[in-house]
């Protein structure tokens, strides 16, 4: 189980119509959205990986201190959530060992992890994977092997794999059918299709595939009462804001019905303190 820790006004698919020396003067609810998060683990017992923006952490400093104090993971998402498709090989090694120093300093742990601001990684920058190794990441959770208008890499691996010698890749889960990679893994997809149907493509890969499966979403998708962003356009406004007063009930659901934990524990088999009894598998589908 995976957040990406991000406000709803630093989206990239609202960066052409909020600019980035716009965003103090938001109103920013990441830390009551996230507050909301960790009650809804910490009551179904579940820890989860935080990917966390250096831009969040710096202004909020004692909820990343929350975060792990819940046993949970700290990883970066980057500081501003730029995409790396957009920045420079020094650039993006300047913001990523620039991030990972902040979390850990504030966190006290090490930070292993690293997601791709809207999975921006694909076959035009994969030197990427290359500066993350260097600056002492041991995953990626960066490419989405779907086809997508804006991001997506549909030839590579479904399930995590090795880019570099100590460095994994693994990608937010997919299902394979009509011989194509659907998501079935969090973000617009999870808000728009029946809850029913979302269970039923996990369960799958927990069964067919006998695969852990990586879900996400953002601490803005359980905030109905969020400002609503003006002049944008249709398609825009439907992906951020189609059945966002659902998810999460239908968040509370998946974690239900499906047991969960942290991207470190379950990919890495690092072992840390856990909150409650965590005996049972990643994902493993609890029969009614």
């Amino acid at each position: 189980m995976t957040i990406d820790v991000e406000d709803y006004f630093q989206v990239s698919a609202f960066a052409p119509y909020i600019e980035r020396s716009d965003w103090d003067r938001r109103e920013c609810r990441v830390e009551r959205n996230v507050e909301r998060i960790l009650a809804l683990l910490a009551e179904h017992r579940t820890q989860a990986t935080f990917f966390t923006l250096g831009w969040v952490a710096e202004r909020y400093p004692q909820l990343v201190k929350r975060i792990v104090a819940e046993g949970h993971e700290l990883a970066s998402h980057g500081f501003g959530h730029e995409r790396v498709s957009d920045l420079t090989p020094k650039t993006f090694a300047d913001d990523i060992v620039r991030t990972k120093a902040l979390l850990e300093d504030l966190g006290g742990q090490e930070v292993l992890g690293y997601r791709a601001p809207s999975f921006s990684i694909g076959q035009t920058n994969l030197w990427a994977f290359d500066t993350l190794l260097e600056a002492g990441y041991r995953y990626s959770s960066s490419v989405y092997p779907i086809q997508h208008d804006h991001y997506g890499m549909p030839d590579s691996p479904r399930f995590a794999y090795p880019v570099r010698e100590g460095l994994l890749e693994i990608p937010v889960t997919t299902v394979r059918m009509f011989n194509k990679n659907l998501p079935s893994s969090g973000g617009g997809y999870f808000r728009l299709l029946p809850y029913a149907l979302s269970r039923w493509l996990i369960r799958k890969v927990n069964t067919v595939d006998q695969q852990s499966a990586v879900f996400y979403f953002h601490p803005w998708e359980i905030d109905a009462e969020q400002p609503r962003v003006a002049g944008i356009d249709a398609k825009t406004r439907f992906r951020h804001y189609v059945n966002i007063e659902r998810t999460h009930d239908r968040i509370a659901h998946l974690l239900s019905d499906f047991a969960w934990g942290r991207m470190d524990e379950i990919f890495l088999g690092r072992k840390v303190k856990a909150l409650g009894d965590m005996s049972q598998p990643a994902t493993q589908v609890q029969l009614a």
